[in-house]
């Protein structure tokens, strides 16, 4: 399931990154690789705050429509 649709407060592991090359390098230059953990802090006007990494990182949601976690 794309992140969007995870609950905020629950850990998730990113399975896959789609999207297209430079959007996937900026997202692992980010933290988001797969086999990685990332926890959805809040959803704001259509924006996401997320922990991956130990670092806190706010993405679109198109973004995080591209980020597969399970």
């Amino acid at each position: 399931m794309p992140l969007t649709m995870a609950t905020a407060g629950e850990k998730n592991i990113i399975r896959k990154i789609g999207g297209k090359e430079e959007t996937r390098r900026f997202l692992e230059n980010l933290g988001f690789v797969a086999g990685g953990d990332v926890t959805v802090v809040s959803e704001i006007g259509g924006n996401m705050i997320v922990n991956v990494k130990d670092s806190r990182v706010a993405i679109g949601k198109d973004m995080a429509n591209k980020i597969m976690v399970g």
